[in-house]
């Protein structure tokens, strides 16, 4: 079986380092900005979801928003688990290894399997959770079946997700930013008739509220992955590559190897997006005004983060190929030269956060007190951009060389031996000088993820591939 690698080319050695150098920051630009365009999709999802439900009422948003809080930190601790395919493929089309290609993907689909029964048991039992919440129960029931009708969709998102590792892996990122696209533009007009109501000759369908949003996005996922099945199978770019033809039982070594690299990125996500939760339920006793504030730096942080993240899942994906290609310089070049190209992303990001943060602080809200917190706190982002942006590339590098369990501890020491404690003090207690507000928390973020780029970076230039 053979394979054009033209989107993974290997190196030219004869070339200076220089040049070397500029041509796999090309190929990173290549791999990259399609990743980039399919995570800004996939989040134009949630604002699709957030501005429609808002329309709706004030219940709907709400309902809306404590399920998309439920459900994103649990998906996307499967999304980590299913995020070691990419490395995985990409290293068998390295090392030219592509018969291992179908049998890989099949473990990972089996992964998707269990998965999406653990999911839906979770997101349809959910309600002694959101009892817990003390919600009213107009918000409840809205969140309830939100959540409901969501799960209906489970199973398409994580057969998608572990196709992509198929796709990625083989380096054509653009595929599944078609699909993302796809899914992104069904979703706006399904939203408007689940949530609104729908209602033409003898078709007639009742108006849903936040409750449609669940149905919406199931029904985009579906159709997004469906359509991406008869592709794969009528493509002649994966004409070697039969999901059926190639099926292949389960093997439990290989799913071993699957989890032994997965989890621990898995965990990682999951640590990550929970302590940013665990932040804003802390923040809550300081009043709506201060949340508001919170969410909204946190908000247009995570936009300017999509491109330091879709730079990182690329630089993944380069560096297993060439680790598998056995072409530990070209790796170990790539490596090291990542590090001054996440430099050069903060120096864009981080001027950007600083000296726009009354402009950007006013896309987001008109009231004055959210606006007096709001910039505050984006000169605190500014800085932390910095230090996260270089955290995301080292440890994307990391996942490229299979390196994930001591880049797992490292990020658990910073997120919850460092921010979260060290923000709680800063924000309430007076211990180190007199309570910081919201301030605090972010402040201890820098504090954290400095921590982390600094022991990622060592790691990254003292690791050997074995």
């Amino acid at each position: 079986m053979e394979l054009s690698n033209t989107d993974q080319p290997l190196p030219d050695h004869n070339l200076s380092l220089v040049q070397r150098t500029l041509i796999e920051w090309k190929h990173l630009a290549l791999l990259g900005m399609p990743i980039l365009i399919a995570q800004l999709a996939q989040m134009a999802n949630g604002v699709i979801d957030t501005v429609m439900a808002g329309h709706a009422s004030a219940e709907d948003l709400a309902g809306v928003g404590i399920g998309t809080s439920l459900w994103v930190p649990v998906l996307l601790f499967f999304v980590g688990v299913l995020g070691a395919l990419q490395p995985i493929i990409s290293g068998h089309l390295g090392a030219g290894d592509v018969r291992k290609i179908m049998p890989t993907t099949w473990q990972g689909i089996y992964i998707a399997l269990a998965a999406m029964v653990l999911m839906i048991l979770l997101l349809v039992n959910i309600q002694p959770l959101l009892a817990l919440l003390k919600l009213d129960a107009t918000t409840m029931a809205i969140a309830d079946g939100y959540l409901k009708a969501f799960s209906w969709g489970v199973p398409a998102l994580l057969l998608l997700i572990a196709l992509r590792g198929l796709t990625d892996g083989l380096g054509h990122t653009r595929v599944i930013m078609a699909f993302s696209l796809l899914s992104t533009l069904l979703n706006l007009p399904l939203n408007y008739i689940f949530i609104y109501g729908f209602d033409f000759l003898v078709f007639q369908l009742p108006a849903m509220g936040g409750i449609g949003c669940g149905w919406a996005t199931s029904i985009s996922n579906w159709i997004a992955t469906i359509a991406l099945i008869i592709y794969l199978n009528r493509s002649n770019t994966y004409k070697n590559f039969h999901l059926v033809g190639d099926w292949v039982a389960i093997n439990k070594s290989e799913i071993k190897d699957l989890l032994t690299l997965g989890l621990p990125i898995g965990f990682t996500l999951f640590v990550e997006v929970s302590m940013f939760c665990m932040i804003a339920l802390f923040l809550a006793p300081l009043g709506a005004t201060t949340v508001a504030s919170h969410q909204i730096v946190l908000n247009a942080t995570s936009v300017f983060f999509m491109l330091p993240l879709s730079l990182g899942m690329a630089l993944t994906l380069r560096v297993s190929f060439l680790v598998g290609a056995k072409d530990y310089d070209e790796a170990r070049l790539l490596a090291r030269s990542s590090l001054l190209l996440a430099i050069g992303i903060s120096c864009v990001n981080a001027p950007i956060l600083f000296f726009g943060r009354d402009y950007l602080a006013s896309l987001y809200t008109s009231d004055l007190a959210v606006l007096s917190i709001a910039t505050k706190l984006f000169m605190l982002a500014a800085v932390f951009q910095i230090v996260d942006v270089i955290q995301v590339t080292m440890i994307s590098v990391q996942r490229g060389y299979k390196d994930t369990q001591i880049p797992m501890l490292i990020m658990l020491l910073s997120f919850w031996g460092i921010c979260l404690p060290l923000g709680y003090v800063l924000t309430f207690e007076d211990w180190l000088g007199a309570s910081m507000g919201a301030s605090g928390f972010w402040t201890a973020l820098i504090a954290g993820l400095s921590c982390a780029a600094l022991l990622l970076t060592l790691r990254m230039f003292r690791f050997k591939p074995s």
